[in-house]
């Protein structure tokens, strides 16, 4: 006969031994069957248009001569989506197509100033008329940016004050 102290330690391990493991699952033996199941989406055309602020600076004097700079517009479409994107005219007084111009913002002041857009430096006026004047690009899934030029000819110079005209990008696609 074994000691009382050994048949206790050899009982408490066989206890322990034949508990199920606390894992919050039951384990069975009678066999087991599955199934299956799919897992979808769908992706479509689809595209989004970011735009960048086109400033021509904050202390121009006289416009004797041409004055110029850039922005940027990011595009992402879905891979392989056609697209076009297309500048509205803007909102200056006298805006029409690609004919813009920035209106002054003081109160009483009707002067304004011409600009144009464009597509490449000084050359392909960039507009909203698809097939026409738009720049086109084919999505690949991530980010794709485009330049805006822009350019103040030279003009009769109007009062001292902030131009502004706000400019539409859209996206077609």
């Amino acid at each position: 006969m074994l000691p009382a102290k050994i048949t206790r330690l050899a009982l408490a391990a066989i206890v322990v031994a034949a508990a199920p493991a606390i894992t919050g699952a039951a384990v069975y033996s009678n066999g087991s069957k599955t199934a299956t199941f799919d897992v979808t989406m769908r992706i479509i055309a689809d595209c989004t248009v970011s735009a960048n602020a086109l400033d021509f600076g904050q202390n121009q004097g006289v416009l004797a001569a041409t004055v110029t700079g850039t922005t940027t517009l990011g595009v992402t479409c879905t891979s392989t989506t056609p697209y076009n994107v297309g500048l509205s005219a803007g909102n200056g007084t006298g805006s029409s197509g690609t004919v813009r111009y920035m209106s002054g913002q003081t109160a009483g002041n009707t002067g304004t100033v011409q600009f144009m857009l464009y597509q490449t430096a000084g050359a392909t006026i960039w507009g909203e008329d698809q097939g026409v004047n738009t720049k086109g690009g084919t999505g690949n899934g991530t980010l794709q940016t485009h330049t805006v030029y822009g350019s103040i000819p030279a003009q009769t110079t109007p009062a001292p004050d902030t131009y502004k005209s706000t400019i539409t990008a859209t996206v077609f696609f």
